[in-house]
């Protein structure tokens, strides 16, 4: 098989190529990586030196692919399936870019935050700082709101921006609930109706208890 996707079932990052994947029905050889083994840390990093997930082989064109965004990218340009990933349209292109971009960093990178400081080791915990990632996550969701459409975050396309938002949303609604944010709410609850996104939802149940925020709701 041409394509491998190197990934773990419960990174946000990774559900987010995984839903396009799955979406255009783009065959490819999935392999499950444990950053916390050093033999394949080892061998993750030979394939990508940042070691860091999803990362897409394509054998056919000798080509490694990180990054979730890129990954989306690639395919749109090479399997026509997922052609609709990506707007034709350059105006349109640009907004879904844009919406993907403000998710990433506006939510996604914040998330990681409050994330992060649950995993520092006793006596380095910073709930200063994920007060203020978490505000910084209610900052995320006032930005996006108005701005995503229905049924899908660009009208009746479904694109790179609900790649990005299921993922996004439905962890951060973990540490910030989205209850508030109705339209928001709205937007997660269609999305996990989503063929491509119950699949990813279904093979990620296993792993969702060593999120560590699963046991705050």
């Amino acid at each position: 098989m041409s394509l491998t996707l190197y990934y773990h079932p419960l990174s946000s990052f990774c559900w987010k190529a995984l839903i396009a994947l799955y979406e255009a029905d783009v065959a490819f050889e999935p392999k499950v990586v444990d950053l916390g083994d050093p033999a394949a840390r080892a061998a993750f990093a030979a394939v990508w030196p940042l070691a860091k997930f999803p990362v897409l082989r394509d054998e056919a064109r000798a080509l490694t692919i990180p990054e979730s965004t890129i990954i989306i990218d690639y395919l749109a340009q090479y399997y026509p399936a997922a052609a609709g990933l990506i707007p034709t349209d350059p105006d349109l292109a640009r907004q879904v870019r844009l919406l993907d971009r403000l998710i990433d960093n506006y939510i996604h990178l914040p998330l990681q935050q409050v994330v992060g400081e649950r995993l520092r080791p006793e006596g380095h915990h910073d709930p200063f700082g994920a007060d203020q990632a978490r505000g910084g996550l209610r900052g995320g969701y006032d930005l996006l709101a108005p701005m995503i459409a229905e049924p899908w975050a660009m009208g009746e396309t479904f694109t790179l921006a609900d790649c990005a938002a299921l993922p996004a949303l439905y962890y951060a609604d973990y540490a910030v609930p989205l209850a508030p944010w109705p339209r928001l709410a709205a937007c997660l609850e269609r999305l996990k109706s989503r063929p491509s996104v119950a699949r990813v939802l279904r093979e990620a149940q296993p792993f969702l208890q060593y999120f560590p925020l699963a046991n705050d709701r």
